[in-house]
């Protein structure tokens, strides 16, 4: 039908039809993109709630502190992070210890009110510490112990021990918690495609299968745990120095997912996602993945410099050999955390997050300001600190 001088519906083939159509066209898939787009992010994050597993233990805590800063926009958060370190199934180290679980990696994050700086303190799990009293899910009261080994709270009461452990021992609050399994500590670095490290000399333990060579590199999943693992030939301080590894390989990993390159590969960051939230255990607190992803804008808002990582003060013991203590040192460190304020003095040494491989810094001295090795400087020009770090 021809269109009439009125305004009628305009011919098949005329211009006017064809350019009507095509808006139509253009619209119409706009709108279908919008609704498959907005049903796949609601599958996904449907998806990535469901990965999540939650843990209110609040019930079980008792004697807490109470936040010393209670004035401002926001209040200062400190989260409890725990590596578990089940022997069983696909998280097994070894055949020592095969049925026990552990904290083997136990930081307390702190993240300042302003939102401006952060840091995270290793609790050295062989450290000498008075456990408190913990509750069990059942009811059950597990009686405290005095000069015990850190992580052995963790064994005997589970995560919500090692909270009530952290708060009395420290006086702060824990906000928050948050249990990573090694299984998906491995699917986590696998998925970002590895994390960049500085090895300093080739390491070779036939005995527990970990080879690595020497220089920086970027490791896989597996590789990753036998380098956060590693006690005894790639340091000459045993478990302090593996320890620092551990918060080397934190700062690095954190640099990396929140570097310019991973934002822009969405495959990787989705199987980052999936990874991560499949091998969390998070306090209710947290919601899901919407309060996760505010609180890691948060700390990716900071900036690599401002986030740091040192440990506890400690000396070895003289009455249980091979075990550490805490030195009267650490209560400042716990007054400066409840107080919200910065490591100050405490900083010394400290790993930084910009200034690892992952970062694009380079690695440093043993965490702090010193001479970067370039990637690629021969071997047999890395220097090595005591902790096995590259200096």
């Amino acid at each position: 039908m021809s269109a009439d001088a009125s305004g009628g519906e305009a011919a098949a083939g005329s211009p006017v039809w064809w350019r009507r159509r095509r808006w139509q066209v253009t619209i119409g898939i706009f709108v279908t993109l919008l609704l498959v787009t907005g049903l796949g992010a609601y599958a996904l994050v449907r998806h990535l709630n469901a990965n999540i597993t939650r843990a209110d233990y609040d019930a079980q805590l008792t004697d807490r502190p109470t936040n010393e800063v209670e004035d401002g926009p926001r209040l200062p958060l400190d989260i409890l992070v725990m590596g578990s370190d089940s022997r069983e199934g696909d998280n097994a180290i070894d055949e020592e210890a095969a049925d026990s679980e552990r904290a083997d990696v136990t930081i307390l994050m702190h993240l300042s009110a302003d939102r401006r700086r952060a840091y995270g303190v290793s609790l050295p799990r062989d450290g000498l510490v008075d456990r408190p009293d913990c509750t069990l899910a059942d009811g059950t009261v597990v009686p405290g112990e005095t000069q015990v080994m850190f992580n052995e709270a963790y064994e005997v009461g589970g995560a919500a021990c090692l909270i009530q452990t952290v708060e009395q021992l420290t006086g702060v609050r824990i906000e928050h918690h948050v249990e990573i399994d090694f299984t998906g500590f491995k699917r986590m670095v696998d998925a970002i495609g590895g994390v960049e490290v500085c090895i300093p000399f080739a390491v070779n333990d036939p005995d527990k299968g970990i080879f690595l060579d020497a220089g920086v590199q970027k490791l896989d999943g597996d590789q990753s745990l036998d380098y956060v693992r590693e006690r005894q030939n790639l340091s000459r301080t045993g478990d302090i120095g593996r320890m620092r590894r551990q918060q080397a390989f934190v700062a690095s990993m954190a640099a990396q997912v929140v570097s310019a390159d991973m934002l822009l590969q969405p495959h990787r960051l989705l199987s980052f996602l999936d990874a991560a939230t499949a091998s969390l255990t998070i306090d209710p607190g947290l919601g899901g993945v919407w309060d996760l992803t505010q609180l890691a804008r948060q700390f990716a808002g900071i900036g690599l410099d401002n986030i740091e990582f040192v440990t506890v003060p400690f000396v070895e013991s003289t009455t249980q050999p091979g075990r550490l203590e805490w030195t009267p040192e650490a209560e400042g460190l716990w007054e400066r955390i409840r107080a919200d304020e910065p490591l100050g003095p405490y900083a010394e040494g400290a790993i930084r997050a910009a200034d690892q491989p992952g970062s694009g810094g380079g690695p440093k001295g043993p965490g702090g300001p010193g001479p970067s090795t370039e990637p690629d400087a021969p071997d047999d020009q890395l220097e090595a600190t005591p902790d096995g770090l590259c200096r």
